[in-house]
């Protein structure tokens, strides 16, 4: 992707340059933030209709209605862009402790399953993770945007082991891929339906198997989780 600085006419929107050159004040940062939001809803755009080979600067620019060179102000490059208005638009998952390993697990998938069947997220992801295979930069974006969700799930489950949810020698890094990997073949892979009840089967099934210790014991007995 070949990007350049030069600057274009604007549409007579209101870019983040002139909302900064404004007077301190609420009222400016609110409006610099509405700059920024309508940026990297047109970096989404522009992504979605044009996937990655379209995605520079001056369309997310056009799109956006701001200048080339405002948007290089704020952001150092078009990967940079991409990477804030993809973590802006498909938040982590919150961190829930309710005390019951289940009921966390089930709480988090099932945002989880929101999140894979928005109408856009398919073409996002598909353009953003075909991107990172080719781009060292980007691809190292990709991993710490990756790890910061996978981070909730992670200490979701270590939760689970230090109550003797699950067994003290588990591989967390496993249970999490145990966890999102139906979602995500399902979604990409077979183009099955996320169902309603899919974060609840996922979760008993794991946990089923994961409880089991090798001499056909169960982890967690006296927990009051399920």
């Amino acid at each position: 992707m070949t990007l350049s600085p030069d600057a274009e006419p604007v549409d007579g929107s209101p870019d983040l340059d002139a909302v900064e050159q404004q007077s301190a004040g609420p009222s400016r940062l609110g409006r610099g933030e509405q700059a920024r939001r309508r940026i990297r809803r047109a970096a989404l755009e522009v992504l979605a209709d044009d996937g990655m080979p379209g995605f520079t600067m001056e369309a997310v620019a056009r799109r956006a209605g701001a200048g080339k060179a405002t948007l290089y102000r704020h952001w150092p490059s078009a990967s940079a862009l991409l990477v804030e208005a993809m973590d802006a638009e498909f938040r982590p998952l919150d961190q829930v402790d309710t005390g019951d390993l289940r009921v966390d697990l089930v709480t988090q998938l099932t945002a989880f399953t929101r999140m894979l069947t928005a109408a856009a997220f398919p073409r996002l992801m598909a353009a953003f993770v075909d991107a990172a295979e080719r781009d060292p930069a980007l691809a190292a974006m990709h991993t710490e945007l990756t790890d910061r969700r996978r981070d909730v799930l992670l200490r979701t489950v270590a939760g689970g082991v230090a109550r003797g949810d699950l067994p003290a020698d588990v591989d967390s890094e496993l249970v999490v891929d145990l966890l999102v990997g139906p979602f995500f073949y399902r979604r990409f892979v077979a183009h099955r339906p996320i169902t309603a009840d899919l974060p609840e089967a996922v979760v008993d099934q794991v946990l089923a198997g994961l409880r089991r210790s090798p001499t056909g014991g169960a982890a967690g007995e006296n927990s009051g989780s399920r």
